[in-house]
């Protein structure tokens, strides 16, 4: 059996079904909600609301992407998974370094240290409190994906510390890395790093990179053998570029490389707090711009089905 770690256990990567690679079910404040409040997604009657519609039109599997210290509640998550009859997949890991305060213990924990924790998450159980410190209290529920994040265009010097400890608990664990590119750029350099640490490019998908239209930045993407994941598709104004660099990947050979999600970490974006477009959006909007583009049942299968089930499951050590 090919391993995917939810929050309520280990399941068969087979049983994922359809996958929102990339979202934000809970929020549940910290600095990210000081700095930006409509990030505030902490009811999980609402969470539970918002995807019954999409559960309706057959999403099974959604990926978590709030790490350590940064509104993650993974009891929350799974009362939400239990009711909502998904699977959902919690992260570890450490967001972008302004989400965390100057005295953060990230800043000052070394690689090894910080993996130590991770990896914890991963194979013991999320810590209740979040890694808000001092004490840790595990929960029954793991990590199923490593979550981290750089700056544009760079890795700063305390990103590079965190993706060299993502890398070892990778090694350690096997768990799956999502990272956050800032922009959509720095792609090259997140993987460059990650794999000169010992991680196989194909357990790596990089978000948000669709945010730069640039059909050799891709190109140079998929010939490191990294996923990406997709997720602006209903952010564009006009032209919707996210359909548009479908299209080359499928030209190129590499639609078998994509993942999608919606990345909808506002109230603003939830129809169930009068947002827009709701999380029915890729499955209902979308699918049907995708199809009218000759991206077929075929092609949606594949982006939807069965690359999350390659790119969410634990390498094999």
């Amino acid at each position: 059996m090919t391993v995917v770690r939810t929050v309520l256990g280990d399941i068969d990567a087979a049983e994922m079904g359809i996958t929102y690679s990339h979202e934000h079910l809970i929020i549940d404040g910290g600095r990210p909600v000081e700095l930006f409040p409509d990030f505030l997604l902490n009811d999980v009657d609402a969470a539970v609301e918002e995807l019954a519609s999409v559960t309706a039109l057959g999403l099974r599997t959604v990926v978590d992407a709030m790490p350590c210290d940064a509104g993650r509640n993974v009891l929350k998550l799974a009362e939400i998974s239990r009711r909502a009859g998904v699977h959902i997949i919690a992260p570890t890991g450490l967001h972008h370094e302004r989400y965390y305060d100057s005295l953060h213990w990230s800043r000052v924990a070394s690689a090894d240290e910080i993996a130590d924790l991770l990896s914890a998450d991963i194979d013991q159980g999320i810590d209740e409190r979040d890694y808000g410190g001092p004490l840790v209290r595990r929960t029954p529920h793991r990590a199923g994906v490593i979550k981290v994040a750089g700056s544009l265009n760079r890795l700063s010097g305390l990103e590079e510390k965190v993706f060299e400890a993502a890398a070892s608990a990778h090694n350690r664990t096997g768990c799956p890395i999502l990272t956050h590119c800032e922009e959509g750029t720095a792609g090259t350099i997140q993987t460059d790093l990650l794999v000169s640490h010992g991680v196989d490019a194909g357990s790596v998908a990089l978000s948000h990179v669709d945010k730069v239209v640039d059909r050799g930045y891709h190109r140079e993407l998929f010939d490191r053998g990294v996923f990406v994941e997709y997720d602006q598709a209903f952010r564009w104004p006009k032209e919707n570029h996210t359909l548009k660099l479908l299209e080359w990947a499928a030209e190129d050979g590499h639609l078998n490389q994509v993942v999608l999600g919606l990345d909808a970490a506002r109230r603003g974006y939830w129809r169930v707090h009068g947002g827009s477009p709701g999380m029915t959006y890729l499955l209902d909007h979308f699918i049907g711009a995708m199809t009218e583009r000759g991206l077929d049942t075929e092609v949606q299968r594949r982006l939807f089905v069965t690359n999350p089930a390659l790119m969410y499951s634990f390498s094999q050590s």
